[in-house]
C-alpha cells in the first residue's frame, strides 16, 4: 500500500522510559514535520494503540517490561497491518539486531546515537527501505551470514529426519534406546530381516554409514520419536 505524502506521517511511540518518551516526541516534533499520534510505556497498551489508530511508523524500545520488543514486534506482524516498526534499543548486540530484524522490524537505532539518526531512519522506512547505521550494518550482515549457514544446516537435518517413514521412526527410537537387532524385532512383531531392512533405509536417508552415526545424527538434529504405538506387522 503506498503513502499518502499529502497527510502527515503519523508515529506512535512505545518505550518504558518516560523521560526517553517526551525526549523523541519532543525531537520529531522540532526536526520534522511528522505526528506523534501517541505515546506509552506499555508494549500491551501500544498494540491496542496500532490495533486503533493503525500509525505509519512505531518507535520500539527492545528492553521493555511485561511484554518485550521482541514479543510485541511479532504480535504487530500479525496484526497484518502497514505499519512499520522501528526497534530502538541501548544493545549493539549482533544477535539481537539480527532476531529483531528477523522478525520484522524495518530499521534498528541505538539511543545513544545523534537525533539526526532518529529522523533518517523514519525517513528511509517510511520511503520502503530498510535502515541500519554504517556502525551496526556490518556487524549484523556478518552475523546473518553465519546465522544463515547456521540455519540451513540445521533445515537440511530436519528435512533428512523427516524422510523416515513412521515405521523407520519406531526402529530409530529403538536404536536410539541402545536395543539390539532381535529385540526391535520382537517389540514389533516383525522379523530380524525386516528390522535390517529398516536400518539400512535408515543409514540411506541419513546418509550415515552406521548404527552409531545413525543414532547421534538424530540425537544431535532434535529427533522426536513416532507416537504411534506398533501393533501390525510389516
Amino acid at each position: 500500500m503506498m503513502r499518502d505524502f499529502n497527510r502527515k506521517l503519523r508515529i506512535l511511540l512505545i518505550d518504558d522510559n518516560a523521560n526517553h518518551l517526551r525526549g523523541i516526541k519532543e525531537l520529531i516534533t522540532l526536526e520534522s514535520s511528522y505526528e506523534v499520534i501517541g505515546t506509552t510505556t506499555s508494549a500491551n497498551l501500544g498494540i491496542n494503540l496500532i490495533k486503533k489508530y493503525h500509525p505509519d511508523i512505531v518507535l520500539m524500545d527492545i528492553n521493555m517490561p511485561e511484554k518485550d520488543g521482541l514479543q510485541a514486534i511479532t504480535a504487530i506482524g500479525k496484526l497484518n497491518l502497514p505499519t512499520k516498526v522501528i526497534a530502538l534499543s541501548g544493545y549493539d548486540d549482533s544477535d539481537l539486531i539480527y532476531r529483531t530484524m528477523k522478525l520484522g522490524a524495518r530499521g534498528y537505532v541505538l539511543k545513544t546515537m545523534a537525533s539526526v539518526k532518529l529522523i533518517n531512519a523514519i525517513e528511509d522506512v517510511a520511503a520502503g527501505k530498510i535502515y541500519l547505521p554504517a556502525m551496526l550494518s556490518t556487524r549484523f550482515f556478518e552475523y546473518f551470514q553465519t546465522a544463515a549457514k547456521e540455519e540451513t544446516k540445521s533445515a537440511a537435518g530436519e528435512n533428512l529426519l523427516s524422510s523416515l517413514t513412521a515405521r523407520e521412526n519406531e526402529v530409530l527410537e529403538l536404536l536410539t534406546e541402545g536395543i539390539n537387532y532381535k529385540s526391535i524385532a520382537a517389540k514389533l512383531i516383525i522379523s530380524e530381516t525386516t528390522v535390517k531392512t529398516h536400518v539400512n533405509n535408515i543409514f540411506q536417508k541419513l546418509q550415515v554409514n552406521d548404527r552409531t552415526n545413525a543414532v547421534l545424527y538424530a540425537l544431535s538434529h532434535g529427533f522426536k520419536a513416532s507416537k504411534t504405538p506398533a501393533m501390525t506387522a510389516v
